[in-house]
């Protein structure tokens, strides 16, 4: 069996699917498998093609001979010139934005392809070491945490000096997921005074026991939806919730927003009037900018300056710290894989287990998963 790396070819990746820790693992002993790495792949993460060589792999020069392989691993949707690469009876393995993506799902499945999505892992114990939506996330909210650091040109901790008092920064971060707590630690280590709020009542405590204050708004019971995500709100709970949100807002220095709602545009938590209440100076870092953005005023990739508050909204933030962020995520490949590969070294695909089947995007030239089906029917309706 082979597992195939490419050099990840969007504008501003710079992960790659696998490291030279997991190609050794996947590699070693007798069971037959081979790992190919397309050179320069890991470059992006600052991994040398060496590190790859001595782990095991074969590297080849010419992508077409990494995606003749069994299993190809990619981190971004392939594009379509790679779609075209895809052998009819491999295997596809990476981010594919099975919910947004329907042109490229479309495509997959037309190409014969079996894929699987990391984002469609069902949340379930068992598949935590899987989960690469939280492994990235993590890094994204440690990123955002010190994004406001730095752009805030404020001291973030409290400082006693000489000169007098310096007062610590406070940050309040919207949505209380992975990224969200991380952002919370993160700022609370740099010294802030932080607050995290979040629709779900469930994950005050958590908040709470990272040493922030956990803001409550009524809205109506708790909002906790499917898989641990938060619900969509309705337009009289939003309508509230911005309106309690806009006062909160006017007192801190720094926003972290991170709420977002899968498949669909992230939900505007920080109105225009929520900004102009904000001091000169203040930040707001908008991690949900990928899918709209939680400020109204967000401009996804850019950073603006609205009523003299800086507004920042970064794309693919895990990819700015390639390294990690590529370890991890090779961990959370090998996981699944190890659930693909038998002892023998053989691909083996049991779609009775409830983590292969929940994850399959496409297969036999069908797109077997439902809101995947729906995003690929509405891509090729728009198109015609």
């Amino acid at each position: 069996m082979k597992i195939g790396v490419p050099k990840e070819t969007v504008d501003g990746e710079h992960r790659v699917a696998l490291v030279p820790e997991v190609v050794g693992k996947l590699s070693g002993g007798e069971n037959g498998v081979e790992v190919v790495v397309e050179r320069g792949a890991g470059a992006g993460a600052l991994i040398p093609d060496a590190q790859y060589e001595e782990a095991g792999a074969r590297m080849v020069d010419d992508p077409a001979g990494v995606f003749e392989a069994d299993v190809v691993v990619k981190v971004a949707t392939p594009t379509a010139d790679e779609i075209g690469r895809l052998r009819s009876d491999g295997v596809l393995i990476g981010f594919l934005a099975p919910l947004t993506g329907g042109e490229a799902i479309g495509a997959i499945a037309a190409s014969g392809a079996t894929s699987f999505a990391m984002e469609a892992i069902p949340r379930i114990s068992r598949a935590q070491s899987m989960d690469a939506l939280s492994s990235q996330a993590n890094i994204a909210g440690y990123r955002a945490a010190l994004m406001g650091a730095m752009e805030m040109g404020r001291y973030y901790p409290m400082l006693m000096t000489a000169a007098g008092t310096i007062r610590p920064a406070t940050v309040l971060v919207l949505g209380a997921g992975v990224a969200g707590l991380q952002a919370i630690a993160t700022a609370r280590r740099l010294g802030a005074v932080v607050q995290g709020f979040d629709v779900r009542a469930a994950v005050k405590e958590q908040v709470e026991s990272l040493g922030a204050k956990f803001l409550e708004f009524d809205l109506g019971g708790d909002l906790e939806g499917a898989g641990g995500y938060a619900r969509e709100l309705t337009p009289e709970q939003q309508a509230r919730q911005q309106e309690l949100m806009a006062e909160a807002i006017g007192k801190v220095d720094v926003v972290i927003t991170t709420a977002a709602v899968p498949g669909r545009r992230a939900p505007v938590l920080v109105t225009e009037r929520a900004v102009e209440l904000m001091k000169p100076g203040s930040v707001i870092i908008d991690l949900a900018a990928e899918s709209g953005g939680n400020c109204e005023l967000t401009e996804p990739g850019q950073t603006v300056v609205r009523h003299d508050v800086k507004i920042l909204g970064p794309l693919n933030v895990p990819s700015t710290m390639a390294e990690h962020a590529s370890q991890l995520y090779a961990r959370n490949i090998q996981s699944l894989l190890g659930l693909m590969i038998s002892d023998e070294g053989q691909l083996s695909l049991d779609f009775d287990d409830e983590v292969i089947a929940g994850a399959c995007i496409t297969r036999d030239g069908e797109i077997v998963h439902e809101g995947a089906r729906a995003a690929a029917e509405a891509a090729a309706t728009t198109s015609s």
